[in-house]
């Protein structure tokens, strides 16, 4: 039997905040983390984006402030949240103050990009709780507008997104300026040994969560790989989005250059789109995240330093439209979709320079992902392509019709140099231009 959000120890304004959002029933991590917390314990978190790890430290926080107040010191919060973009930062102090519209506290968010005025006046209003960015965050610091010395809970959220940015020596000297005597909370997506390292210097004793192996997928996302020119990709990436009608897409580039001339073809193709990345204004960004949420506009094209701070209900489809670097990245920006319990699905984009890369990625995932030949742009991998001859994908592979609509082959048993590959349908083109047809003539000699 699953335990309720009633049987934890929150208080009953927290209790009714939960019921006004409708939850019921704790996600793993906070049906794990919760009782960590409120007992005191410093907590080493790992599960997959979208699994409620805000929630999993925000409750209890919480708790703690309500059971035991204090009067507000300027300049001085009890607790410090830091999270690696300026999105991340602000949902996560939406949700305080969500799941807190019942108690009596204050909550401020700093991040860069933006004049500091504002954010030094409301610190000095004494907040209880701040969440910010490293980079402003140490720049109000060393301008003595914050004072660490009263912090009573430090939390760091998405830590190896931290490490991806570059922003560890930042980290590092945010936590020199920590009293000894405190509760820290470290929760990340993945736990490279890098991160392990990290979180040996900042907890004492703490309580292990971990809900899902590192750098495993959310099993209820569908995942699909299409084979496709670099020439090719946008018309591909139009295909996609313009034949799936509503809903919203989330596309992610590799380069903030790409990520704006995608949106602006995009647009242009009458699909409304917008970009959002690390050059963009912070107003831009968050209308573009609002146009996004409201529905306004069905796709958001972002980089990856985007990616942690997207949280938005009804993504049901991720294209990763060029493959990213990092094999670990492929999970942050896949779990975008399947939010909380949904199902979802990720189409990602293989071209001629990114064989060593998906072969990364699917090593890190421990599955083979399954190929989608239904449409009109496959390029079977040759063997001049970029890493191909250390084992990428390589060979003839008959194309079957469906992109996961039940069938034959696809799946984690599919051959690599074989005959079929079919992800959905029992097979047979449609030759619906040259190149499905000259890939049907290579299916054919294949068999």
């Amino acid at each position: 039997m699953s335990i309720t959000f009633d049987s934890l120890a929150l208080s009953e304004p927290i209790q009714k905040a939960l019921r006004d959002r409708d939850y019921t029933t704790p996600s793993p991590i906070q049906e794990k983390t919760i009782p960590y917390v409120l007992e005191g314990s410093d907590v080493m978190g790992c599960a997959q984006t979208g699994t409620g790890k805000t929630a999993a430290f925000a409750l209890p926080i919480l708790e703690h402030l309500s059971k035991n107040q204090a009067r507000r010191t300027p300049k001085s919060p009890r607790v410090l949240v830091i999270a690696p973009t300026r999105e991340l930062a602000i949902q996560i102090h939406e949700s305080f103050l969500s799941y807190g519209k019942h108690l009596h506290f204050r909550s401020e968010v700093i991040f860069g990009g933006v004049g500091q005025n504002p954010q030094v006046r409301a610190i000095q209003k004494g907040p209880e709780i701040l969440v910010a960015t490293p980079g402003r965050l140490l720049d109000l610091i060393g301008q003595g507008h914050i004072r660490l010395n009263l912090l009573e809970v430090f939390v760091i959220d998405e830590a190896d997104r931290m490490l991806d940015m570059g922003f560890i020596h930042d980290v590092r000297k945010v936590i020199r300026e920590l009293p000894d005597r405190r509760q820290s909370l470290f929760f990340s997506a993945t736990m490279p040994d890098s991160i392990i390292e990290l979180a040996g210097s900042i907890l004492r004793d703490p309580e292990h969560v971990e809900v899902t192996p590192p750098a495993t997928t959310v099993e209820k996302i569908d995942q699909r790989l299409c084979h496709v020119a670099s020439s090719d990709k946008r018309a591909l990436l139009t295909d996609l989005i313009a034949e799936r009608g509503d809903g919203l897409s989330l596309v992610f580039t590799g380069m903030k250059h790409v990520a704006n001339r995608i949106a602006e073809h995009l647009t242009k193709s009458g699909i409304p789109a917008a970009a959002i990345h690390g050059n963009k204004s912070q107003s831009a960004r968050v209308r573009a995240l609002e146009e996004f949420r409201s529905g306004k506009i069905k796709v958001l094209v972002a980089t990856d330093i985007a990616a942690r701070g997207i949280d938005v209900k009804g993504i049901d489809l991720v294209i990763n439209y060029d493959l990213p670097n990092e094999p670990d990245s492929y999970v942050h920006r896949i779990g975008r979709t399947a939010r909380a319990g949904a199902e979802g699905r990720a189409i990602s984009l293989c071209d001629e320079k990114s064989q060593g890369m998906l072969r990364d990625i699917e090593k890190t995932i421990r599955m083979q992902i399954p190929l989608d030949t239904d449409h009109n742009y496959h390029r079977d991998p040759q063997p001049g392509d970029r890493d191909e001859k250390q084992g990428g994908r390589g060979g003839n592979r008959g194309g079957g019709r469906g992109r996961g609509r039940g069938g034959n082959g696809g799946g984690n048993n599919r051959p690599r140099g074989g005959n079929s590959r079919g992800s959905g349908g029992g097979g047979g083109s449609r030759n619906r231009n040259s190149r499905n047809r000259n890939r049907s003539r290579r299916t054919s000699s294949a068999t």
